[in-house]
């Protein structure tokens, strides 16, 4: 009894991620060492694939027979359905002899192109002689492929038989599951037949895994239809990342390209979870997406980050790893991020202003510690737009006077400082009146002493002067962060605005003292709170014995509205550095403003040697001479005069067919407008993501997380996949129970 009780069982194999199965060829192992049970899935993944064609990648060259040879990616084109190259080990393989080669036991010369792969490249007859007669190896994996895919040919479909009544009513059901089960069962006699009750229970496609797929099947075809537009043509990379509520670190993705007519896009290409931020990491997730995309780094042109360390750092940092594979994947610092950058850092270098916002923050805090203070808020808030309503102060119409709360400010939340001012000048009487019920009402002594030191400070000349002068300095960044945030935004408006609101800053230290003291004496009379004299001396506040010898315009103008204008024009200085790299004043040179006055065919010259593998010694030549008949022929067409930036020019090239007679005029001008200026995208992805994965919904799995958020963000995109193109991504992925 003893030799059958202590008989080992077999532990069963570990399954494998088909979802993350290795893209290059170089990178899988053997068909045979995956699960037996998932060697057809693993199989069917890769068919679903394709093979691995890099077809942007520049092939390196090395020396065959004394000469320099390299793979040529016309090849793809001959031998699509099988040819593969691997990055990493420059040698090309084949998908179906690698997918069949261990059924058949050893290949012969086929193991060449499954292990050690090819790389004779001065012999190209090699490739027809893989192919071989009609009974080869190849030809014969060739046709295991198609039969695999072919799952009506399967021994469980052939003992069951499916006939056309049974298969139109699968269909039916299947694109009921996509169009939302229950409302279009409710809503279609059609449909409501063939779901639900009137269905075997094993075959109703209303279970969780069924709607993962179908989710899975649609992002794949948004995905696709993306990747086919940039049509492995240069393109922008832009990446953050963020914890969601599961407190998982998340890695945004997206790309920026020029369409086929003329227009920026930015497309959120993936949400990658990663265990680490370490730039390291980063790079190999990133690595992996264009393994599994099949893109290449070398087409990579730029790239756009934020401000992090592991981002941005010059010599271990994200941007400097990308930057020794690709020399010209150029890094530009998110526009927008540094704005606010120079916003936080006047809140803390100057140390009124720091108190200021300190004590707005208190504020906060006290007025918003119950729910009963904020309603107190909101109803004084309510009486008092009545009031003005009646008194014809104010108008009334479809959303106007809407209910609003006053806003915490946060380093990293755009322009939410200028928000909390505006909602405290909005709010200034309620919030007053809350303060002075605290303080004659309040429990606790200590809670009565807080307030009546905000009402003291918020009552006070100096705490107007400064709401004053800040909210007028944060609505000239708060325009300029608006306008950096759209997606079709260049890089030369970029850089017009961020030097028009310099103009602006540097107008306003030399000529807008007398309009600000305007607005601060009118804030004072409305709220009854005491004006101080210009012209009487100086007190301290703690110091009011020592004579400061100084006015109080002194103070006011010099120590405080100067102070802090030249601060934060010191910060647009030192944060905005690309603005005058040279880079970007090449690319001025293809501005058509004013009739193309900033032309200047030196600088192009120059703009094309950063992107050696863009423009060869030759290219370089025919671009000298194209730049010449294109400058004459823009500036005599009328359709060329009014055009106002860099994506206009495109359209228009495009629209006039200009960009065939042109190609490196154009090529030149896509490299110009994939330059990243902002963030944005990427930021609204994360929005998007706290609205899919939610507090209750907080263990939705990496997966379909992305799928879902692939499909809301790119609704545009989304919209164009058929339900016909999904349902067969969808019957490929997997042996289903029926047949279409």
């Amino acid at each position: 009894m003893e030799k059958f009780v202590n008989l080992k069982r077999k532990e069963p194999s570990p399954s494998c991620d088909l979802d993350n199965l290795p893209w290059d060829p170089a990178d899988r192992k053997k068909i045979s060492e995956y699960p037996s049970n998932q060697r057809d899935e693993v199989i069917r993944r890769y068919l679903i694939r394709g093979p691995c064609q890099p077809r942007g990648h520049i092939f390196k060259q090395k020396m065959i027979s004394g000469a320099m040879r390299r793979f040529n990616h016309a090849w793809f084109d001959q031998y699509k359905n099988w040819l593969e190259y691997s990055i990493k080990k420059d040698a090309a393989y084949c998908l179906c002899c690698y997918l069949f080669r261990d059924s058949n036991g050893k290949g012969g010369k086929t193991d060449a192109w499954t292990n050690e792969g090819f790389s004779s490249w001065n012999k190209f007859s090699r490739l027809a002689e893989h192919v071989g007669q009609v009974n080869s190896f190849h030809n014969n994996a060739v046709m295991k492929c198609e039969n695999l895919m072919r799952q009506g040919q399967s021994i469980k479909h052939a003992l069951h038989k499916q006939d056309d009544i049974t298969k139109n009513e699968y269909r039916i059901r299947l694109n009921a599951s996509i169009d939302l089960l229950k409302y279009t069962a409710e809503q279609n006699e059609t449909v409501s037949k063939v779901v639900l009750q009137n269905v075997p229970g094993n075959n109703q496609m209303v279970s969780s895994k069924i709607h993962k797929d179908i989710a899975h099947c649609f992002a794949e075809e948004v995905i696709k239809s993306i990747i086919e537009k940039i049509d492995h043509d240069v393109f922008g990379l832009l990446v953050d990342e963020s914890a969601d509520v599961s407190d998982k670190e998340q890695m945004a993705v997206v790309f920026r390209f020029v369409d086929k007519s003329g227009i920026v896009k930015e497309r959120f290409i993936s949400i990658i979870h990663v265990a680490e931020t370490s730039s390291a990491y980063l790079k190999s997730a990133i690595d992996s997406l264009f393994s599994k995309l099949g893109l290449s780094i070398k087409k990579l042109r730029r790239q756009g980050y934020d401000g992090a360390s592991n981002m941005k750092g010059e010599y271990n940092g994200l941007r400097s790893l990308i930057l020794r594979e690709n020399t010209s994947a150029y890094y530009v610092h998110c526009f927008a991020h540094q704005l606010q950058l120079v916003v936080v850092a006047v809140a803390k270098k100057h140390f009124e202003v720091g108190g200021f916002f300190d004590m707005i923050s208190l504020l906060l805090n006290v007025v918003g510690a119950s729910c009963k203070r904020k309603y107190k808020i909101k109803e004084d808030h309510r009486k008092m737009i009545e009031e003005d309503i009646l008194d014809g102060k104010i108008n009334t119409g479809k959303g106007l006077n809407q209910e609003v709360a006053i806003q915490r400010p946060g380093q990293t939340r755009w322009g939410s400082h200028y928000r909390t001012l505006l909602r405290l000048i909005e709010l200034f009487s309620p919030i007053i009146n809350v303060l002075k019920h605290i303080q004659n009402e309040g429990l606790e002594d200590s809670k009565r002493r807080q307030a009546y030191g905000l009402l003291v400070y918020f009552q006070d000349f100096d705490f107007v002067f400064y709401l004053e002068m800040m909210v007028h300095l944060l609505g000239l960044t708060d325009s300029l962060s608006k306008a950096l945030q759209q997606r079709d935004q260049d890089i030369l408006n970029a850089m017009s605005l961020v030097k028009s609101t310099k103009r602006q800053l540097q107008d306003f230290r030399d000529n807008g003292w007398h309009s600000l003291m305007d607005k601060v004496f009118s804030f004072c009379q409305k709220y009854d709170i005491e004006k101080v004299d210009m012209e009487d001396e100086f007190i301290h506040p703690k110091r009011p014995r020592k004579k400061t010898g100084i006015q109080n315009m002194h103070h006011y103008k010099v120590n405080c509205l100067y102070a802090v204008l030249d601060l934060q024009l010191q910060e647009f200085n030192d944060r905005f550095t690309e603005v005058n790299t040279e880079l970007l004043t090449c690319v001025a040179s293809l501005s058509p403003i004013g009739s193309f006055s900033e032309f200047d065919q030196s600088k192009l010259m120059n703009l094309a040697k950063f992107y050696p593998y863009d423009f060869s010694p030759t290219e370089c030549i025919s671009l000298e001479q194209q730049l010449s008949i294109y400058i004459d022929n823009v500036r005599h067409d009328e359709r060329f005069s009014h055009l106002k930036n860099l994506g206009d020019l495109a359209r228009m090239l495009v629209d006039t067919r200009k960009h065939l007679s042109l190609p490196l005029v154009y090529r030149l001008l896509k490299l110009a407008l994939i330059l990243p200026v902002a963030t944005a995208t990427v930021e609204r992805c994360f929005s998007a993501m706290k609205i899919v994965k939610t507090d209750r919904r907080n263990r939705i799995g990496d997966e379909f997380l992305n799928d879902c958020l692939v499909c809301y963000i790119e609704k545009d995109v989304f919209q164009t996949v058929t339900n016909e193109t999904a349902m067969k991504r969808f019957q490929n992925m997997k042996d289903r129970r029926m047949l279409l």
